[in-house]
């Protein structure tokens, strides 16, 4: 028996069971199709709901600008009419636009009509008196056209609060009903009803028998439809013997304005659909089944030996780890062409995830490489703190002894100036890699810019013009400068990338009071007052959905190499951990503008302190027990310190400090590093130390910790930041033995 014979009865063979599968898989599928038809039902209603939620959000904006009009805020009632007639002409959905004053009177309606009506008696005039920004929706008859309408109003004030009018807008119910009949191919009855049971639009189709105007309160029906919380649908019995199954919309704004919203369809149309669809299904299936016995004799004996060497050079290929490989079209039918699509999207998804691999393989080598960054730059300012607090104290020591020779001591002050500069420096190298806390302090955040002018005009280059908005008189707020500085150098680099061919930028600092309709990034409103700032630029811009994922971490739309991602990510969360937010607006080719807000002091600033050579250093007469790693940085303290008239025991070590502390002696304070070698350090030695003595004081100094300093309890975390100088030095010692006891 040939292999074409054996394939062919193997195929009739197993083809027994998969029809009996797929037979009963139909039979599924129609059950299925039953209920996804029964739950569509309730979507089509809530579909119906949520068009017409932004009917009334399209009509309330309407309003909005309507009610700013300068053709409205007269009292030329034909004017009035007229410019209304000509506003519903562009908008046909609208059966009438009219005002109603203050005491209920109709004043002026797009149909020209000069009636006279008083409408005081309505709902949502009674309703929207008390509104102010929103409007009142409710479900009735008009009472210039007789059609179902819902009445959308908005209450137009002045700026002192006052009502002035209220706009009307009557949105055409028969005709929003029309328009879903038509989009749902007329297989569905639409039916809406008010709150009281009137029915506003009726089905078009011969079985429904209750009129448009008439009432189905106290039935099956509308008890289904007001139900709060009932099942989506519901198969109810009309008076005619017929079945029809309705489902309602949920929607809580829509049922709030009085307004039931049901889609309906007849039960035996519905089940007639699915099974017409299965047998469908079963004539598609036999004919296939056909089809595939007189390809599969074609296939053995034309192109089985073919399909079989393209399968096995596929698979060679994947063997050899080429996920590129793939066969190429056309493919056969059957189990042989299937395996070729199962092959090529295998070798496809292992492909993707080799991609999706190698790309986190990056981000965790960027992700290695800043946290090794930020560990280096931790200790590198670790130890050139150290070496700039003795180069620092030593230059005022310089500048003290060679006051006679001004050379000399402009050398000193010049030494003292660059350690200075240096901490800075490192300051700065700390904030790039946000291993630091923010430091706030009381700033006029434009004084802070305008330093950082030249630095910005540089960084933009000559293809770009950059101008500085700055408003005199701005409020205080408190943030840290070398932050803002930093936040304020990424928008600019930004708004530069954005601009390769030149533009404009411009950098804004103005006050800003907010109220509810200002919102953050997130939709939040953000009432209050703030500072300002803006940088806006002429360049590309983003659309909207690089605009919805700007500011998370690592996305980027910048060239590998060309960008983290990380720079609008830090803006938004300096701005948050200040105590701020962030707004951006863009659009393709418009440019982007960022604005980030800082809450206003309520506060006025603390008094600036006289210049240090004016002020004389305090000096005590108390112990003070010094523990410092660093020795330059140990004899340099000890020598200030004795110089400030105290008594003076210094240790290298937690240990070393401890075993002082047990020996008897009067020590008042504990003056100590925080990061130190041996395996304890400053605030586990200041734990121990108040132990042993619970009257004692405690001031820390540091030049870089890993994580903020966690003192134990009772425990006053005063920290002194290296490098220092003598008289912060001698304040903060003060500062320290002021306290009173814990």
């Amino acid at each position: 028996m040939s292999l074409r014979t054996r394939l062919l009865i193997l195929v009739l063979t197993a083809m027994l069971v998969p029809a009996l599968l797929v037979g009963l898989r139909f039979v599924q599928n129609r059950a299925s199709e039953i209920d996804a038809a029964l739950a569509n039902l309730a979507a089509s209603a809530d579909d119906i709901a949520s068009d017409l939620g932004e009917k009334i959000q399209g009509t309330a904006q309407l309003h909005y600008g309507l009610a700013r009009a300068r053709d409205l805020d007269t009292r030329d009632k034909a004017a009035c009419s007229a410019f209304l007639s000509d506003v519903r002409e562009a908008y046909p959905q609208f059966t009438g636009i009219l005002t109603i004053d203050p005491d209920g009177r109709l004043f002026c309606d797009s149909l020209r009509t000069n009636r006279t009506l008083d409408l005081n008696d309505r709902g949502y005039f009674k309703e929207v008196k008390d509104l102010h920004g929103v409007v009142a929706v409710e479900p009735v008859f008009g009472r210039l056209t007789g059609l179902s309408v819902l009445q959308i109003a908005y209450p137009v004030r002045s700026e002192a609060g006052a009502l002035k009018f209220v706009l009307l807008a009557s949105f055409n119910l028969n005709k929003f009903a029309e328009f879903h009949d038509k989009r749902l191919l007329a297989e569905k009855d639409i039916l809406l009803v008010d709150a009281k049971g009137t029915v506003l639009t009726a089905p078009k189709g011969g079985g429904w028998s209750v009129p448009i105007g008439g009432s189905i309160a106290g039935s099956d029906l509308f008890r289904f439809a007001a139900a709060p919380d009932g099942e989506p649908f519901r198969e109810i019995a009309d008076g005619g013997g017929r079945t029809q199954i309705w489902g309602v919309a949920r929607s809580p704004s829509i049922r709030k304005a009085g307004l039931y919203i049901l889609v309906g369809r007849s039960k035996d149309g519905l089940i007639a659909a699915a099974n017409r669809r299965l047998y469908e299904d079963m004539a598609i299936l036999a004919v296939a089944s056909l089809l595939l016995l007189a390809g599969l004799w074609i296939l053995t004996s034309v192109s089985i030996g073919r399909q079989v060497g393209r399968l096995a050079a596929m698979a060679k290929s994947l063997g050899r780890g080429d996920l590129s490989a793939r066969i190429p079209e056309p493919h056969p039918g059957g189990e042989l062409g299937g395996l070729m699509t199962l092959l090529n999207s295998t070798a496809e998804s292992l492909e993707q995830q080799r991609a999706a691999i190698a790309d986190l393989s990056h981000k965790l080598s960027q992700s290695q490489k800043m946290e090794a960054m930020g560990q280096l730059t931790g200790g590198v300012a670790h130890d050139f703190n150290n070496l700039l607090t003795v180069i620092l104290g030593n230059s005022e020591h310089l500048a003290d002894r060679l006051a006679g020779n001004e050379e000399l001591h402009r050398i000193a002050d010049d030494i003292a100036t660059a350690a200075e500069r240096g901490s800075d420096l490192t300051r700065s190298l700390l904030a790039f890699a946000r291993k630091q806390p923010l430091r706030p302090r009381e700033i006029n955040i434009a004084e802070q810019v305008t330093g950082m002018t030249q630095l910005l005009q540089r960084t933009l280059g000559e293809h770009i013009e950059s101008s500085f908005t700055l408003a005199p008189d701005l409020w205080l707020a408190s943030v840290d400068p070398g932050q803002l500085a930093t936040a304020v150098l990424n928008l600019v680099l930004n708004a530069r990338d954005a601009m390769p061919n030149g533009g404009k930028l411009t950098v804004e600092v103005r006050n800003a009071s907010l109220g509810e309709s200002d919102l953050d990034v997130n939709g939040e409103p953000r009432q209050g007052d703030y500072v300002m700032l803006a940088v806006k630029d002429t360049g590309s811009g983003m659309s909207s959905e690089v605009l919805a994922r700007a500011f998370e971490p690592f996305f980027t739309t910048k060239e590998v190499g060309k960008g983290t991602g990380l720079g609008l990510s830090m803006v938004y969360g300096f701005a948050q951990q200040s105590g701020g937010f962030v707004q951006m607006q863009s659009e393709p080719g418009q440019g982007s503008v960022v604005r980030l807000f800082f809450p206003r002091l309520a506060t006025s600033p603390n008094a600036e302190p006289a210049a240090a050579e004016r002020v004389a250093a305090p000096e005590g007469r108390e112990t003070i027990l010094v523990v410092e790693d660093d020795d330059m940085v140990r004899a340099y303290v000890e020598n200030e310190l004795k110089a400030l008239g105290y008594r003076v025991i210094t240790t290298s070590n937690g240990p070393a400090a401890l075993d002082v502390l047990r020996r008897s002696g009067d020590i008042q304070l504990l003056f100590t590093d925080v990061v130190m070698p041996g395996g304890m350090f400053g605030p586990e030695l200041a734990g121990q130390a108040l132990q042993l003595r619970s009257g004692l004081k405690v001031l820390f100094t540091s030049g870089y910790s890993q994580d903020p300093v966690k003192t134990p309890d009772g425990i006053d975390a005063r920290i002194l930041t290296k490098p220092f100088r003598r008289k912060d030095l001698a304040a903060m010692l003060r500062a320290a033995l002021s306290e009173p006891p814990p």
